[in-house]
């Protein structure tokens, strides 16, 4: 399958460890470039400006959480084709499946592995088709 190969990554989580986690962790990965936020309505702002390939999401941020911000994300033609995964400790079935109804790619368990962030992300930007990515 002829895909776009993932450069622009936004990862979005209102804890600030956990951000420099990721950014660091991802930032191993040759040619990929990360972009952090910290709200819902900055991860908006910031995918409206920076059109990335690919939102890594945290479920759980006060005012617009992650399923607030996929909704708002999936209703603005704007950013409706960018995909997002949520990143989230409530990884049981039953919310994995809630998530993929409301258009997610995919899910990743919090906590996460650094050393295998990399592999998790570019593991399911494969799964998405192609026509899907931004």
């Amino acid at each position: 399958m002829n895909r776009a190969h993932l450069q622009t990554l936004l990862y979005v989580d209102d804890e600030p460890d956990i951000r420099q986690i990721v950014q660091m962790a991802l930032g191993l990965a040759p040619g990929l470039s990360i972009h952090t936020g910290d709200s819902g309505e900055h991860a908006l702002n910031l995918a409206r400006t920076l059109r990335p390939d690919l939102v890594l999401l945290d479920v759980m941020m006060p005012g617009l959480d992650g399923p607030g911000t996929l909704t708002r994300m999936r209703s603005d033609p704007a950013l409706s084709q960018i995909p997002v995964v949520f990143m989230t400790a409530k990884a049981m079935p039953q919310e994995v499946a809630r998530f993929r109804e409301l258009g997610a790619a995919g899910v990743i368990a919090k906590p996460f592995d650094p050393m295998k962030l990399a592999q998790q992300v570019f593991a399911i930007w494969e799964t998405i088709p192609a026509g899907a990515q931004a």
